[in-house]
């Protein structure tokens, strides 16, 4: 974490040439780790380089600003849209796993770059409880950013998620929506951004099932199980499963 003054502590970094500078500041500031060392070869080209100030002249400016709001689309797309063949939980569904990123960041043949940006585009860190297939222990981690029919998920719209009844988890379950830009837990005048298992006023169906509601109104008479949306503005979901039981795996 590169050293700001509290004013300008964010957890989303700046765009356009902002970020270049950040970047900078974050080099210059930072123990350099051995797996970054072939990344800070490839931003010596750019002006960014340990120990030295970064001056862009003019033309230098556009294309690193140009540059910076095509790596966010970029860095998106592998984030919402992943094409790595772990990436899915089970056919014919639209949910992925949120980390096909292993703690260490490495693979058997490579290092993990795409697996890095598709992860750390959303969160910032992972540890081995979050991969590990550890009945009763740990957690594991389930994403969506569309419906079932493969359309991006809308804050404009409503939708609804069907949980099964005895969720294979020992601790709770839980569900919560982020804005796709931001990635930051979704903002509405309810202040609430989740549903979980374990909240007192959750409401359940007859048969043990759960209903979560999504969009911009409420559903009348099921208001505690429902998370407002925004519209005009996209969101994803995480769902949780906190101690996932043998019957998860």
């Amino acid at each position: 974490m590169c050293k700001t003054t509290p004013s300008r502590r964010r957890s989303n970094p700046p765009s356009g040439l902002g970020y270049w500078q950040l970047l900078s500041d974050a080099i210059n500031n930072e123990t350099v780790e051995p797996r970054d060392r072939f990344f800070y070869a490839m931003l010596r080209p750019l002006g960014i380089e340990k120990g030295q100030p970064f001056k862009p002249d003019t033309r230098q400016q556009k294309i690193l600003s140009d540059a910076a709001a095509m790596g966010f689309r970029m860095s998106q797309v592998l984030s919402m849209a992943p094409r790595n063949d772990k990436a899915k939980t089970y056919p014919g569904t639209q949910w992925d796993w949120v980390l096909t990123l292993d703690p260490s960041q490495e693979a058997a043949d490579y290092s993990q770059l795409d697996e890095r940006t598709d992860y750390t585009f959303e969160a910032i860190t992972v540890a081995a409880g979050m991969v590990k297939k550890i009945p009763g222990a740990g957690s594991q981690y389930m994403t969506t950013a569309k419906d079932k029919t493969g359309e991006w998920l809308d804050g404009g719209k409503s939708y609804r998620l069907h949980v099964p009844a005895n969720a294979p988890v020992k601790d709770f379950w839980a569900v919560t929506v982020y804005d796709n830009m931001t990635r930051s837990m979704i903002q509405t005048d309810t202040g609430k951004a989740g549903v979980d298992s374990k909240q007192a006023n959750l409401q359940k169906n007859s048969d043990g099932t759960v209903d979560v509601y999504f969009g911009p109104t409420a559903p009348v008479g099921h208001e505690s199980n429902w998370i407002k949306t925004a519209s005009g503005k996209g969101w994803f979901a995480y769902f949780r499963w906190y101690g996932p039981t043998q019957a998860f795996f």
